[in-house]
């Protein structure tokens, strides 16, 4: 892999760690968008079954670890990590301040970031896909408009919570930062990360270890034998997610029409769509600039699974 590859693997990781910081904003989705979400999926599969295999079959692991693409996991974590800290250092007040103009800027990317699932389906939507992207964009549509919890934390809720939000990192439409706003834990984690409050961080860590375990398994499998449908579903989450990005709410997440700032807000969605739109043209371009540096009959891309005339078909 190619020094510039690489630098543009660190630039999506601080666009997937930005986006995490953001209420609302998946860090998934821009993983889509950036074309490394397989990737990433794949490797976090490969890496979780490394880790349970170490104690009882260390030839598996080995090779559990071999089959990560490390060459686009390491980069983007290098990209991802700080601009996760630094967004979460001062995101916070910028959204508070600015609310209106901040949630219509996220609406559009969001909106844009729409393209990139429904374009992976390749052919006709069946009746099957149409229902599970339904379902979801529900379901997305129902967690979103949840109130916020209230009082002081415990560290098992902070366990939980972390384990829960940090699917999100892999799960497109959903929000891992939105998450904990919703268990009013964005805040304190914010302050934490700020005061480097060791004993905090420490059990939202474990928290996310614990998730990503438990959850990354299973979209893997989703994504390798029920891709169609997989992809669906992501479709609806995205759809679903924008409830929480419409500008104008009660405090109680309550949708109301647009009253203010409706000039400014909608200029900002329209830049945040064509910034998302300008990704995705830059991301397929330089696909297919890969692809005439390999044979068309396979080419693996940057997820690393197989594509062209000899792939397999999936359901």
């Amino acid at each position: 892999m190619s020094v510039r590859t690489r630098l543009a693997h660190v630039v999506r990781g601080a666009l997937i760690g930005g986006a995490e910081a953001v209420p609302g904003v998946s860090g998934g989705t821009v993983a889509l968008v950036t074309g490394v979400y397989e990737a990433v999926i794949t490797s976090a599969g490969h890496l979780v079954s490394g880790v349970k295999a170490l104690v009882t079959d260390r030839a598996r692991a080995r090779a559990e670890f071999a089959a990560v693409r490390w060459d686009v996991v390491l980069p983007l974590l290098v990209g991802m990590v700080p601009a996760l800290l630094i967004a979460l250092r001062f995101l916070g007040p910028a959204i508070a301040n600015h609310l209106v103009p901040m949630r219509a800027l996220f609406f559009g990317m969001v909106a844009a970031s729409l393209v990139v699932p429904i374009t992976m389906i390749d052919g006709r939507w069946r009746l099957r896909e149409v229902v599970a992207a339904v379902v979801a964009a529900a379901a997305a549509f129902l967690v979103t408009g949840a109130p916020q919890l209230a009082g002081e934390p415990q560290m098992i809720v902070v366990f939980l919570a972390a384990a829960v939000a940090v699917c999100a990192l892999v799960l497109p439409g959903v929000s891992g930062a939105f998450l904990l706003l919703t268990f009013g834990l964005y805040e304190p984690t914010s302050e934490a990360v700020r005061t480097w409050d060791v004993g905090y961080l420490a059990v939202f860590i474990l928290g996310m270890i614990a998730g990503l375990s438990l959850f990354v398994k299973g979209l893997q499998w989703l994504l390798e034998h029920r891709r169609r449908v997989t992809l669906a579903a992501m479709t609806g989450l995205i759809v679903g997610a924008l409830r929480a990005l419409w500008p104008w709410q009660t405090d109680e997440r309550g949708l109301l029409a647009p009253d203010t700032q409706v000039v400014l807000a909608v200029a900002l969605a329209v830049l945040g769509a064509v910034v998302v739109l300008a990704i995705i043209v830059i991301e397929r371009r330089m696909h297919r600039s890969r692809n005439t540096q390999t044979p068309p009959s396979v080419d693996h891309g940057v997820s690393g699974a197989p594509r062209g005339r000899h792939a397999r078909k999936t359901p």
